[in-house]
């Protein structure tokens, strides 16, 4: 059996340890990534105790309160904290979720808390999120249509409009991609869940007038076939989206026009 090691300067190493203050009632031990690409290195695994009568009950809360009392320099996306944005998507307590929507209370022990896995980090807890969103991109999100616009809307029957359920609430997170072993793997060529899901909105559309032309983008070997159904990213998904079926739906599709 073959075993996978990281590269020596990729394996996290201890790093600091902040204690509670004195006095602290309920205290909770956050051990989260650090990597300063300025500084250069390998990677630590930084302890800060939180006393949680001072703290609120999320995980984000928990980041917010280290950054502003006691280590100004930790770095981390969030934006609404109301699982709108997507931007506190890490990896906490082993699985892909927002930062804002995990409660400390549902972790046992420690809590761990790490950028999404097998994405190039920026710095701490910022992955680059460059490629994945010129794959975004590439899938052309947008309405198309080749019919003259009408005064008005574009009209749909409240049963077009259901077929968009469990398709437009998804926040581009990327916790699904990031859980998945295909895209990690493949990044490169294959598209992955949260990208094929939006793809899948689009062509779901009863408004939308280029279904064949966004079925051929998908015609490849990698983009959209590298989907085994490992199901991690219906698993791992915060908002409860099934980006697996999705998925399966496109394929259908494909089967049906040949």
């Amino acid at each position: 059996m073959a075993e996978l090691t990281l590269p020596a300067a990729s394996r996290p190493k201890p790093g600091k340890s902040f204690k509670a203050p004195s006095g602290a009632k309920r205290v909770k031990t956050f051990k989260v990534y650090r990597w300063d690409p300025d500084q250069g290195g390998n990677p630590t695994i930084d302890s800060f105790e939180i006393d949680l009568e001072q703290c609120g009950p999320m995980v984000l809360d928990a980041l917010i309160k280290i950054k502003n009392e006691i280590d100004s320099t930790l770095t981390f996306r969030r934006s609404c904290r109301e699982c709108v944005c997507g931007s506190c998507s890490m990896n906490i307590d082993g699985a892909n979720t927002l930062a804002c929507t995990k409660f400390i209370a549902e972790v046992k022990g420690d809590v761990r808390i790490y950028p999404l896995p097998h994405m190039s980090v920026i710095k701490d807890l910022v992955p680059d999120l460059t490629q994945i969103f010129a794959q975004y991109q590439s899938i052309e999100p947008w309405l198309k249509t080749e019919t003259l616009p009408p005064e008005r809307e574009r009209l749909q029957t409240p049963e077009d409009r259901a077929k968009l359920d469990g398709l437009w609430e998804c926040i581009l997170c990327f916790s699904c991609s990031t859980a998945c072993p295909s895209y990690w793997w493949n990044g490169e060529r294959y598209l992955g869940p949260a990208i094929l899901l939006q793809a899948y909105r689009w062509i779901a559309d009863s408004r939308d007038e280029a279904i064949g032309d966004r079925l051929d983008q998908l015609e490849d070997p990698f983009r959209l076939y590298r989907c085994h159904t490992i199901m991690n990213c219906t698993k791992t998904c915060p908002k409860g989206l099934n980006p697996a079926k999705a998925i399966a739906e496109i394929k259908k599709l494909m089967v049906e026009r040949r």
